[in-house]
């Protein structure tokens, strides 16, 4: 009697119970790992491959919440992404994979081999290196890794062609980008800048999130009152910039200060990247800067916000000179400075002008926000070799509201004598300038949002080190846009944008 295709479909566990027994009985036993967005007739040829290799064929998909395709991706959820591979034929068992990748899986199931298809057989192509971790789980139960030579189609290619989650003005933009670069050439640009040792200057932010529920309206005042769920603290400002580079750079230092108030030391510790080093100094004059965000934890809407600083208060020029004094004798030592500017005391004239001095190659990054409007300009900086603000802060550097905004970049780069920049523009992508090779208008590649804290920071953050190493700017463009794309979806700064991801949502874009 035939199986059901819904009795096929086990949890992980069950599975390796089913597959221990099979094994026992003298069964060969063949495992199958991935996503399988769009079934379509190359994993079917797959399959059948991998079935005629042995007597059992199980198969795994990733879990929505781990598919790193970028945003609208998985276009169909595991759920019904299992359903349609159990309703196969040659498909004996399938699982939904609880873990982010098929390593552990592997170890539970522990198949006599493990089959993908021949664009893996390049291991080295493999811009995640998961081919690599895989082929050690199989080795370590016992098992080998084969490679089926089928036919192969993409997924991603058709999904892009037939459901694309992008905007026509995104679709046009990358079926014309295809035929200047491919996605290795893109993903080659972001794996140069390895080697790139980056000094990171600016504010220490502790962002938090107050997470509340609504409880309505109070009985004797005109307020809405709610109800305390929980909270949560980000390593913010300079920090989540440093954290953002550091997975993409593998020598990052932070140059700050922090203030009076809660000893943020084992904070900081805790939630910088392991490569990244820290010069910090003190202050007693001024507290260190929290940014406390109420939000409503059903929709994540910012409900408002308390600041904890003090802009007024002057940097002692203790600390001031000890700064410009690490700055003396270490800039030197790397390749870049990066700035990221916030506007909250620490950068001051002295130190911006020791800043423009030392720096091998200077990034800014300047900040307008609820505390500097109109105070904190890039032109502060009398100098910079890459500029990427958003349009108002450009609009406000260069006192004018309405003109053409290449004129004002053509404008600004030439009084800061820079030679690149970009300005983001929100829903309208970015705009990429090079004083050889013009402007470059590169779209929003996903309008799916979660939460725009510190998009920008992320941008410039990975863009800056490619900036460097001399990306064309189109192409930076691209990366800063696909990243942004990836933060927004990372709630605050819980966590960085990382290369893996990074690198396979430029390769869905290219398909």
């Amino acid at each position: 009697m035939t199986q059901k295709p819904a009795d096929k479909i086990k949890a992980v566990a069950d599975l390796a119970r089913t597959v221990e027994s099979l094994k026992k009985k003298g069964k060969r036993v063949a495992h199958c790992h991935g996503v399988f967005d769009l079934l379509h007739p190359g994993h079917l040829k797959h399959f059948e491959a991998a079935k005629r290799l042995a007597d059992v064929l199980v198969v795994t998909v990733t879990k929505d919440e781990h598919v790193n395709r970028g945003p609208g991706r998985p276009i169909f959820t595991h759920g019904l992404r299992a359903e349609s591979i159990a309703a196969l034929a040659c498909v004996d068992y399938v699982a939904v994979n609880e873990w982010p990748t098929a390593v552990e899986t592997i170890k539970q199931l522990k198949p006599d081999l493990y089959v993908k298809g021949k664009e893996y057989a390049a291991r080295e192509e493999d811009v995640t290196g998961k081919i690599y971790d895989e082929e050690t789980a199989i080795k370590a139960v016992g098992g080998k890794l084969v490679f089926t030579d089928e036919a192969t189609f993409s997924s991603t290619a058709l999904i892009n062609k037939v459901l694309a989650p992008y905007s026509q003005e995104a679709r046009s933009f990358l079926q014309d980008l295809k035929k200047r670069y491919s996605a290795e050439t893109i993903t080659g640009h972001v794996q140069k800048i390895k080697n790139v040792k980056v000094l990171v200057i600016g504010d220490i932010i502790v962002d938090e999130y107050h997470y509340c529920f609504g409880m309505g309206k109070t009985a004797k005042d005109n307020i809405i009152a709610m109800r305390f769920v929980r909270d949560e603290q980000f390593a913010g400002g300079v920090l989540a910039a440093a954290n953002h580079v550091a997975g993409f750079c593998d020598q990052v230092t932070v140059l700050s200060c922090l203030g009076t108030g809660p000893d943020f030391k084992g904070f900081i510790s805790e939630r910088l990247k392991p490569n990244v080093k820290t010069q910090i100094y003190s202050r007693k004059d001024a507290p260190t800067v929290i940014k406390r965000r109420f939000v409503d934890e059903s929709f994540l809407t910012k409900l408002f916000e308390i600041c904890y600083l003090d802009n007024l208060a002057q940097l002692p020029v203790s600390v001031e000179n000890k700064v410009c004094e690490y700055l003396e004798r270490n800039a030197k030592n790397f390749d870049m400075v990066l700035v990221t500017d916030f506007g909250h005391g620490f950068l001051t004239p002295k130190i911006v002008d020791k800043i423009c001095e030392t720096a091998p190659y200077l990034a800014l990054n300047v900040q307008t926000n609820s505390s500097n409007i109109g105070f904190n300009l890039v032109s502060k900086f009398p100098r910079a070799d890459y500029i990427c603000i958003d349009e108002p802060e450009l609009r406000l550097a260069c006192h004018d509201q309405t003109a053409n905004i290449e004129q004002l970049v053509k404008q600004i780069a030439q009084r800061m004598k820079c030679q690149r920049a970009v300005i983001t523009r929100g829903h309208r992508g970015s705009l990429a300038y090079s004083k050889k090779e013009g402007f470059f208008q590169v779209p929003v590649f996903s309008k799916e949002v979660v939460d725009r804290i510190g998009a920008g920071d992320a941008f410039f953050s990975i863009t800056s080190p490619c900036v460097f190493q001399k990306t064309p700017m189109e192409i930076v463009g691209v990366i800063g846009n696909a990243v942004g794309a990836l933060k927004v979806l990372i709630v605050g700064n819980r966590s960085s944008v990382e290369p893996g991801p990074l690198l396979k949502y430029i390769g869905t874009l290219l398909k």
